[in-house]
């Protein structure tokens, strides 16, 4: 079972067709996947991860570069700092929706291509924005959402991914993929405060656009489209993926998995500097996304292994019992048990990444499927397509409102510190929800297929 071969000589490439097209693409057909598709998925996700990963090190610039603001001649209040690591959090949800749909539209290597390019616009802007410290607190807003399309690029790369790879075979890859991305938070948080010390808070909106345009030029000649995924949702379609109820669930699962890495990511140096004064921020900051971000993979790995809906559940207890842990050491002022037990938080933020997003294709698939007859190979590979473009769609909304909650994490926080002057009222919060999670969870997916032939269904296709 084999494809065209272009004048590049990779098979699976269509000859005689504008761009880097693949019109038949079949991951879930074991001889096409051993022969063809696994080396192409392979190289899309290779570029996928690069640019997904500069979409993050540019949605997290404020993050640290509030830190440094004050040195810089702008004197911003606790309440405004938040906000300008919360207001690109915003923006960045919002923009996950339309670029959930857009590779449909545009197709995968091309919407990549365009997403990476336009990362150079909020660099360049922060560039503006240091260099003219003057500037109102509101244009300072402005431009800080404006980082927000860093984040709306991990919808739209997570969507693409989702159609190169069978659905027993994900959790691993879109692992990757995300923490890739993850990873970004730390590295920005990493690396720039030597690169600030040496030349100046400026160079942060410098250091990313050669990156960018390189990340660009190798979209541009080594990713494909898939002319299969490349179809055009309808508003009723979209709106149709957003109220089924396992997109619902899903959506609030995912508020505290990534709501939850990247609400903390946002704040945790602010978090430091108000609860330790005498802890520079800056050395710690990037400890919790590395964290966070090497997690995830493991999250996919073990779900493929074990079940998505398993390492999910036990994963919210794990990160309740791990923000019980932040709280009791605030409460007793330890440093050491404050750091340790929140890079316990992040990596469970980590590990529930990877297992949800193994669960939601997995989903659909098994609904798609039901009642079928597994004879009709027809019927069933359009099945298939269907679910596989399904769950590619709700992905990019569930990370959407995945985001949003990540801006309702750090507006928790906001507030718990303006009104009680620390952190442990957000802390109580928290805790509760990530209970009502572990109860999502065990209701929606563990005690309705507990028995039967929907038990067998779902751990078949590894939810």
């Amino acid at each position: 079972m084999t494809l065209l071969t272009d004048e590049t000589g990779r098979r699976g490439e269509t000859a005689g067709r504008r761009g880097r097209w693949i019109d038949r693409w079949e991951p879930d057909d074991d001889a096409f996947w051993a022969e063809t598709g696994r080396g192409v998925a392979a190289r899309n996700l290779v570029f996928s991860i690069v640019t997904e990963h500069l979409g993050f090190c540019v949605w997290l610039l404020w993050s640290i570069a509030v830190l440094y603001l004050a040195d810089n001649g702008t004197a911003l209040s606790v309440g405004q700092v938040l906000w300008l690591t919360t207001l690109p959090n915003l923006t960045g949800a919002a923009l996950r929706i339309p670029y959930t749909f857009a590779p449909a539209r545009f197709g995968g290597r091309n919407w990549t291509v365009v997403s990476a390019l336009l990362l150079l616009l909020p660099c360049a802007l922060f560039v503006y924005a240091i260099e003219n410290p003057g500037l109102p607190f509101w244009a300072l807003l402005l431009i800080a959402a404006v980082t927000g399309l860093g984040g709306g690029n991990f919808a739209s790369s997570m969507s693409n991914i989702t159609h190169f790879y069978p659905t027993d075979k994900q959790g691993l890859p879109l692992g990757l993929n995300a923490a890739g991305g993850n990873v970004g938070v730390s590295v920005t948080q990493l690396t720039m405060p030597p690169l600030i010390a040496a030349f100046g808070l400026v160079a942060l909106g410098w250091v990313w656009m050669p990156l960018v345009l390189a990340a660009a030029a190798g979209a541009y000649l080594f990713m494909n489209n898939l002319t299969g995924a490349a179809q055009a949702y309808t508003l009723r379609e979209m709106g149709r993926i957003s109220t089924r109820p396992h997109t619902i669930v899903m959506s609030v699962l995912y508020i505290g998995t990534f709501g939850s890495f990247i609400g903390y990511s946002f704040s945790f140096g602010v978090l430091i500097k108000t609860q330790f004064s005498g802890v520079q921020a800056s050395d710690y900051i990037w400890l919790g996304a590395l964290v966070g971000s090497a997690a995830r993979p493991l999250g996919g790995w073990l779900a493929d292994r074990f079940g998505g809906t398993v390492v999910t559940f036990w994963n919210f207890l794990a990160m309740g019992l791990g923000v019980v842990a932040v709280w009791a050491a605030v409460e007793a002022a330890s440093w050491p048990l404050f750091l340790g037990a929140f890079l316990w938080v992040f990596a469970t933020t980590g590990v529930g990444n990877g297992s949800t997003f193994k669960m939601i294709p997995a989903i659909f698939k098994v609904r798609t499927l039901a009642g079928l007859d597994a004879g009709d190979e027809n019927a069933v590979l359009r099945a298939r397509q269907a679910a596989r473009r399904d769950a590619s769609a709700a992905i990019g909304l569930i990370s959407a409102v995945g985001a949003f909650g990540g801006v309702l994490i750090q507006q928790t926080f906001r507030v718990s510190l303006e009104r009680t002057d620390g952190i442990g009222a957000a802390l109580i919060v928290l805790a509760a929800f990530y209970g009502v999670c572990v109860v999502l969870t065990w209701t929606a997916y563990m005690r309705r297929a507990g028995t039967g032939r929907a038990r067998a269904s779902l751990a078949d296709a590894g939810v």
